[in-house]
């Protein structure tokens, strides 16, 4: 865990804190789909992601889903800030989109870092200013964007996550991370597909020209 948090962190933190972290954090690690934090949960810990990427929703009384952001190494989640020093449940869904490494730092560390560390206050500063902002284009994709720029944008997306070409998902899912219907969603992919875009296979999808 050492050496990973240091080639993360070292340009963020200063070494008191980056020792700090390593001698009081807790290692979790989580596999592909297993969630994190649910909504209503009260929040006792801040994550800091050290591999792998996790998915934050919405999820309203019908069970319906809307998409926020996704999560990468190096960031931590701003909903899970605010919750943990409002003491106020979660409003969220985090949920493991790969297997993850996570380093779950306590509460009351969190508050204590922000009066003795300026590095502390800037990271979670910047983390609210970059969490907010792609909640912002969430909301801008919803009430301004086309579907199928939204689906663009959303392959593109996991293809970085994935790191891959071939993304495994069924149109189920992205229907349901796009607030969408699979019928809907499988005529877009179609039309990809046609103009060569991508290869539609069995629950997976190739990217060729993205």
């Amino acid at each position: 865990m050492t050496n990973t948090l240091q080639s993360l962190y070292a340009s963020v933190f200063q070494p008191e804190l980056l020792k700090e972290i390593e001698e009081i954090g807790i290692e979790k690690k989580v596999k592909a789909g297993e969630e994190l934090i649910q909504n209503g949960d009260y929040v006792r810990s801040m994550p800091l992601l050290i591999e792998g990427a996790l998915k934050i929703s919405r999820i309203d009384e019908n069970g319906n889903e809307l998409l926020l952001y996704f999560l990468e190494k190096g960031e931590t989640c701003a909903m899970t800030l605010s919750c943990c020093v409002s003491h106020h449940k979660s409003e969220i869904n985090a949920v493991a989109e790969t297997d993850s490494t996570l380093i779950m730092i306590p509460i009351q560390k969190m508050e204590e870092w922000s009066s003795t560390y300026k590095s502390w206050r800037n990271f979670v500063f910047e983390s609210y200013h970059n969490r907010l902002m792609e909640v912002l284009q969430a909301i801008d994709n919803i009430a301004f964007s086309k579907l199928d720029e939204r689906l663009l944008h959303y392959l593109a997306e996991k293809k970085k996550i994935a790191n891959s070409n071939t993304l495994h998902l069924t149109h189920q899912e992205i229907a349901t991370d796009l607030h969408s219907s699979r019928v809907v969603i499988s005529r877009l992919l179609k039309k990809l597909e046609n103009q060569n875009r991508l290869k539609i296979q069995r629950n997976n999808i190739e990217l060729i020209a993205m």
